[in-house]
């Protein structure tokens, strides 16, 4: 498989090129030239079927011009001890659960995949790059956990002042680990400020080879495309009708990772989502992304440091703009039917549901007319564990969920006793210091 730009078909680069010169200097993001037809593989898989042999699988069929099949077993073997879980809550309702993880989050797929492929390039061509990332949350935990006992993969990564969490002693740089944590005396924004600062350097970029953790990156989205066809192996003897995904939108990586299953030849007929401020309702209820609006050549470039893919979507449904509408099926999801959305799937199947997920399926519930048909089926995909959001649970239900030890210790809060950086150029300072 070859991946372009966005903003320029013709730049085309394979897996290697693109996972670790993750943006092109067009401004674009890359993505995938074309897809296999796997529809009687897919077909032949079961309940039988591991997370790690799909995700092997599917490795092999989109990158086998660069690696061997058993490199891309040898990958997601590693990439993935831990699974999706597939739930029927009744009939038609089925939930796809990416939160049981080292971390609690879905994130952790990505990373784990991410830093399996970069290893195994690196340690083949006898180099070593480095991530550079801003976070508040549960990416740095990620990557320190999947980074430990790599040789070739290092991280710098950037957190507000207080709010560096997660790591452990052995994870520091200057303990041995691969890990560079740097304290940014700003905000959030300070942080991803200084990420597109540096990033727009790319002279430096090259020269170190920094790449991004983040999904900006397809090397982490690409992994995303596993959840739909491990959750159909386990909906195919138990669903004879349509098959409709409801999800929160975030930064649409789930969205876009869903749709490059579909472009796979994986049955499903459709992505129920609610609206945001990019992707809304049309006059006649049909799905409008707002960003089409303005073209691409008057567009930002696309953010090393927040990145949204909404971009990657537009260009699914470019040669076919009416296909959007019968594949995406936003709906206006108010704060009252959040809430007793949630309230439902507690009621009901005795699920606990962040706020994300219940706007999901607040919008599922509103699209009855879509998946009206008596034989149709909804998942609904929950990406990260509700305890991470229990603020919303608690308002809504009066309880939460217990927090398991796993997500206590990713959220443990470290305190570095190192000085802080104020710009990209002490960032850089910083980096030379420690790095190179």
């Amino acid at each position: 498989m070859k991946f372009f730009s966005t903003r320029d078909s013709s730049n085309i680069v394979n897996f290697e090129k693109a996972v670790l010169d993750c943006m092109p200097l067009d401004g674009g993001l890359y993505v995938p030239e074309d897809f296999a037809d796997l529809r009687k593989w897919l077909l032949y898989t079961d309940e039988n079927t591991s997370f790690s042999s799909i995700a092997g699988s599917l490795t092999s069929a989109c990158i086998n011009d660069e690696f061997s099949p058993i490199i891309c077993e040898t990958i997601a073997t590693k990439a993935f001890p831990f699974a999706p879980k597939v739930r029927r809550l009744d009939n038609n309702l089925f939930t796809l659960e990416l939160y049981h993880t080292p971390t609690g989050s879905h994130k952790d797929f990505g990373i784990s995949f991410l830093v399996n492929c970069l290893e195994t390039i690196l340690t083949i061509k006898g180099e070593e790059a480095v991530f550079l990332d801003a976070t508040v949350g549960e990416l740095g935990a990620s990557l320190a956990r999947t980074l430990r006992g790599k040789k070739h993969l290092k991280a710098v990564l950037l957190y507000p002042r207080g709010f560096v969490r997660g790591l452990s002693e052995e994870d520091y740089i200057w303990n041995g680990g691969n890990v560079l944590p740097v304290e940014i005396d700003g905000s959030e924004h300070t942080c991803h400020e200084i990420v597109r600062e540096i990033f727009a350097n790319h002279d430096f970029v090259q020269k170190y080879n920094l790449t991004l953790a983040n999904t900006a990156n397809i090397g982490r989205l690409m992994p995303q495309t596993f959840f739909y066809p491990y959750a159909f192996s386990r909906l195919k003897n138990q669903v004879n009708g349509d098959i409709f995904y409801a999800m929160p939108c975030g930064n649409y990586s789930n969205l876009v990772a869903g749709l490059y299953s579909w472009r796979l030849s994986l049955p499903v007929n459709g992505f129920i989502c609610p609206t945001t401020d990019e992707i809304k309702l049309d006059l006649k209820g049909n799905c409008e992304i707002m960003d089409s609006i303005v073209e691409l050549n008057q567009r930002e470039s696309a953010d090393p440091a927040s990145p949204s893919n909404l971009e990657r979507l537009e260009e699914i449904f470019a040669t076919n703009a009416m296909m959007l509408r019968h594949f995406i099926y936003p709906s206006n999801v108010s704060k009252e039917e959040t809430e007793n959305a949630c309230r439902k799937l507690f009621t009901d199947y005795n699920v606990y549901a962040d706020k994300s997920t219940s706007r999901a399926f607040a919008a599922a519930l509103a699209r009855k007319e879509t998946t009206g048909e008596d034989d149709a089926s909804v998942v609904l995909v929950m990406r990260d564990h509700p305890v991470l959001k229990a603020e919303f649970i608690r308002h809504t239900l009066g309880e939460a969920p217990e927090m398991p030890e796993r997500i206590l210790e990713a959220l443990r809060h470290n305190e570095l006793n190192r000085p802080c950086a104020a710009s990209s150029e002490e960032v850089l300072l910083t980096m030379a210091d420690e790095l190179f």
